[in-house]
């Protein structure tokens, strides 16, 4: 295309290609596939090669191949549902060419008798006689036919051929766009352009070609984009001016000096890091991301009483009503009594909710408990200064973006993770968030023994129950499905329920997905007052909830769970003074991986270590969580594949905004990949 800034071309929709109509339009949708660039990445698994010509004697059945024939005689039969046959030939010897639902004219047309017409399919044999049926490759100008053609994952209701017309005629069509990369950048990528990668990406010959130049140069592109739209976000939110929160951190310090632990020092840098932001005039959108039992909490809570103590209001949000409740009662226990603090639940009387509504907006309360209710449109803040929203892992990038702006101008917020994860994907996932990482955990902390058992085994965990017991401690009891399954050979927490009430009778509680939340949070309660001593459940008790009296967690089938997931709940426990322990059950045809899992999970407590480990087991996008996360799905790049092209883009970012360069020049970049609803009016 002659203008070089076309890329207007590739978000067209998928309609002004020609030959696609309606149907082929919704087909493709249904696959997400909204413009013409999004074709683009819709990779070929592998080729049909139909530029080597076959003699009839040396086919073979069951392969794609290419002939050149002559049709010989037309048979139309004149009974219905009997397919349309033409006997053709060459130099060796006789093949049918069979048409279902096809008409008589159309035949004769693209099969004219006594001349030369190459075929191209695959060839069957029927009643002693070489068949090819309803072939659609077949022309008699054979240039047309000869060609390799890719072979993609298709749509149903779209053929091979069609598909590679479509692809073909995109790559006839590709706009020359200007470069956007520096000329040292391009050296990394054997110079080559955003056009003839592209082309060389669906060049037959560089099918998984994975280490070419072209296909880095693309993955490059696609981690730029990102980390650009980051850096904008990041840009954007440092440009809100608010008012300065003013504070001392006297109050801080003692509250501090009666912790009866001390602060590890990825706490204090983190709480430093926080009062910089709160203290400043740029508006605070920061990660505070930790290992489980790291001590996040108690950071957040420091920085919400300087907040306090500047004047404004704190919300503070988590996932589940009963962590609400958690978070609420360590504050009320910290927090000097001059403090107001509330906590706002579906269980709160209609009075309290009318009282604590009203002085929320009369600024009568300083910190506010809850779920996400707490940010329904009727409760209405007198200064909010402050969000903080825990366990908030499933936040992709846009709900964080309207979270940020919802607090308004004056309103920093702090985002709290107990899910590890390795730093290609923390650059991935949170690069619009200035970033806080605790590491370390607390001295008082005691790790977490683990072992593993054979299921036949069962009477030896047993024993170990009830010695545990006789000590005064709770138990966690985790099986991967809810009921029995006939299909799936795991453990059931319903059949593990009625099993452990007959050993431990009126000792035993349940809960699993179906259950429903208000009884979830009355079951969870009795527990957590010790009303019940063994807790069978699904993995619902993963949320960082403090029991700190549960001090075994055995998870049944654990070779069926991820690396992270397994490290989740087993920070479900060992969160008092005393030593906690975690048992894996499993089957005795354990897979390899399964082992490793086992192995690493024994070895280490580290969950930075473990989710490495288990990235590069299971893949980025099979990581806890973020299945459902809305992290950002990568057409091309991969964090564990890619992790030289990540550090890469990293450091062209900084430089970027250390020299504050224009990125007008990315523009194309930044449009292409689909990024224009978050930046539009930053380019």
């Amino acid at each position: 295309m002659k203008n070089k800034d076309n890329y207007n071309y590739l978000l067209a929709d998928l309609s002004k290609l020609d030959g696609v109509g309606k149907k082929t339009v919704q087909i493709l949708k249904k696959k997400k596939i909204n413009n013409i660039f999004d074709l683009l990445w819709r990779l070929p698994k592998s080729y049909t090669d139909r530029t080597i010509i076959t003699d009839i004697n040396n086919l073979q059945i069951g392969k794609i191949q290419t002939l050149k024939l002559i049709p010989l005689k037309y048979q139309f039969p004149r009974i219905r549902n009997l397919p349309n046959k033409v006997k053709c030939r060459d130099n060796t010897g006789e093949i049918d060419c069979i048409f279902f639902n096809s008409y008589e004219g159309y035949v004769r047309k693209i099969l004219p008798l006594n001349k030369e017409v190459t075929i191209s399919g695959k060839i069957t044999f029927y009643k002693n006689r070489y068949q090819i049926t309803n072939p659609t490759y077949l022309s008699e100008d054979s240039s047309l036919i000869q060609k390799i053609e890719n072979k993609y994952s298709l749509t149903e209701g779209i053929t091979e051929k069609t598909y590679n017309k479509i692809i073909n005629q995109i790559l006839k069509n590709l706009p020359i766009l200007n470069e956007w990369h520096d000329k040292e950048i391009l050296k990394k990528f054997n110079n080559e352009s955003w056009n003839n990668s592209i082309i060389k990406l669906h060049d037959p010959d560089n099918i998984q070609n994975y280490e070419a130049g072209f296909y880095k140069r693309l993955v490059y592109d696609e981690i730029l984009a990102f980390f650009l739209v980051n850096s904008e976000i990041r840009k954007k939110i440092k440009k809100i001016k608010k008012l300065s929160k003013k504070f001392s951190e006297e109050t801080q310090k003692k509250i501090i000096n009666k912790l009866d632990f001390d602060l590890t020092n990825d706490q204090k840098k983190s709480l430093k890091d926080i009062n910089k932001d709160l203290n400043s005039k740029s508006k605070m959108f920061r990660l505070l991301q930790g290992d489980v039992g790291s001590g996040k909490t108690i950071v957040s809570l420091l920085s919400a009483l300087n907040v306090i103590n500047s004047g404004f209001q704190v919300a503070f949000m988590a996932p589940t009503e009963i962590l609400a409740r958690q978070h609420f009662n360590l504050a009320k226990r910290l927090f000097p009594k001059n403090i107001s603090i509330e906590l706002l639940s579906s269980k709160s009387e209609s009075y309290d909710k009318k009282r604590i509504i009203q002085n929320l907006k009369d600024s009568k309360i300083n910190i506010l408990f809850g779920t996400h209710a707490i940010f329904q449109k009727k409760i209405i803040f007198g200064k909010l200064g402050y969000i903080i929203i825990d366990e908030q892992h499933k936040f992709g990038v846009r709900q964080r973006k309207l979270l940020s702006d919802k607090g308004g101008d004056n309103c920093d917020v702090l985002l709290m993770s107990a899910t590890p994860i390795p730093r290609t994907l923390t650059m991935s996932i949170y690069g619009d968030m200035d970033l806080s990482i605790i590491k370390e955990k607390p001295s008082n902390r005691k790790e977490v023994k683990t072992y593993s058992k054979l299921e036949n085994k069962l009477d030896d965990v047993i024993k170990f129950v009830k010695k545990e017991l006789k000590e005064g401690n709770q138990i966690f009891w985790v099986c991967p499905l809810i009921e029995e399954s006939k299909k799936i050979d795991h453990q059931s927490s319903i059949n593990k329920f009625k099993f452990l009430n007959k050993i431990f009778p009126n000792e035993v509680a349940l809960i699993h997905g179906k259950i429903k939340n208000d009884e979830k949070e009355v079951i969870l309660n009795k527990f957590l007052n010790k009303e019940f001593s063994i807790l069978v459940s699904t993995t619902i008790i993963e949320v960082g909830i403090d029991f700190p009296n549960a001090n075994v967690i055995i998870i049944e089938n654990a070779n069926k769970f991820g690396l992270s997931q397994l490290h989740q709940l087993r920070g479900r426990v060992g969160r008092g003074t005393k030593e906690a322990s975690c048992i894996l059950m499993f089957k005795s045809n354990l897979s390899n991986d399964a082992k490793k899992r086992i192995n690493i999970l024994k070895e280490s407590n580290d969950g930075f270590k473990i989710s490495e480990a288990d990235m590069k087991l299971r893949g980025f996008g099979d990581l806890l969580g973020f299945k459902q996360s809305g992290i950002k799905n990568f057409k091309l790049a991969d964090p564990i594949q890619n992790e030289d092209l990540f550090l890469l883009a990293e450091k062209q970012i900084k430089q970027i905004e250390y020299e504050n360069k224009d990125i007008g020049k990315y523009k194309a970049l930044l449009k292409l990949y689909d990024q224009a609803d978050i930046i539009n009016d930053m380019v």
